[in-house]
């Protein structure tokens, strides 16, 4: 699209083969695009057909597009820390995709378990394995750590080092930032309240520590309604998390301010204008 008007330039079907039984399939959703940092492309994940397409934009009259088979059912992922390599999971293939943007090629299909949902993932420094990305998963409690360094660590890059242990399944998106020593992990999804309204904080510097539960929807004090907690985000200082808490639309909803250093409360958001943020 012309980025000023929005205007469609060039219509480009994601029809396509299965990439593991070579069928077929009329209408495959797209999960996610993102912008590569190598080249001009869009990077776009086709979810049912598993292929990974690198779209390049610089001649959009003359389309060069790469098509990289990856697993299927692909659905979000993000960078790892050098902005080289895109992580993203096909979740119910239970895997990992890592696709070089750099070299526009599939690297690795690394195993994990169960419906992985990394949101755009976590980066961070593991004490002991080096530079890490991290995905939680819809299906279990576990925080899966995969390393991310083939020059400086190479033993490890594209396998799994560590399963943390979280509060359960249900889990959307994992957040850190550069500046932080707190990985958070949100269990929107998970069918007890106490865990879908509450958030886990590791500490990257002793992961095997376990985790603290911060009760942001109690923090909240919404009243009645699911309260679910879902996506931390960070402010541009590194310094602060915000939480939604999603409740019906007749429901009140809030933004929850956490700071990171105390993991204290910070500030609520509650204005009736909030609904379901």
């Amino acid at each position: 699209m012309d980025g000023l008007t929005l205007e469609p330039l060039k219509v480009v079907s994601t029809r396509g083969m299965t990439v593991d039984t070579q069928e077929f399939h009329p209408e495959p959703r797209v999960a996610a695009i993102v912008a590569s940092h190598e080249h001009p492309e869009f990077i776009v994940n086709v979810k049912e057909t598993g292929q990974v397409l690198l779209v390049n934009y610089e001649d959009i009259n003359n389309l060069k597009t790469t098509t990289i088979g990856a697993a299927r059912f692909l659905h979000d992922g993000g960078w790892d820390s050098t902005k080289r390599y895109f992580m993203t999971a096909a979740n119910q293939s239970n895997k990992i995709a890592v696709v070089d943007s750099k070299d526009q090629k599939l690297t690795a299909l690394v195993d994990v378990d169960k419906i992985p949902h990394p949101g755009r993932g976590a980066n961070f420094k593991d004490p002991k394995y080096g530079p890490v990305w991290v995905t939680s998963a819809l299906g279990n409690e576990k925080v899966t750590v995969i390393g991310t360094d083939p020059e400086n660590h190479k033993d490890n890059a594209w396998k799994v080092v560590r399963v943390l242990k979280g509060q359960g399944g249900g889990s959307l998106f994992v957040k850190t930032h550069p500046k932080s020593t707190n990985l958070y992990v949100d269990t929107t999804l998970n069918p007890d309240p106490k865990i879908s309204q509450s958030v886990a904080v590791f500490d990257i510097n002793n992961l095997e520590a376990g985790y603290k539960v911060l009760p942001i929807a109690e923090w909240a004090n919404l009243g009645e309604g699911p309260k679910r907690v879902v996506q931390p985000e960070y402010n541009a200082a590194g310094d602060e998390v915000w939480f939604s808490v999603w409740n019906g639309k007749d429901q009140k909803s809030a933004i929850v301010v956490v700071d990171d250093k105390t993991l204290k409360l910070k500030k609520v958001i509650d204005d009736a204008r909030i609904v379901t943020p």
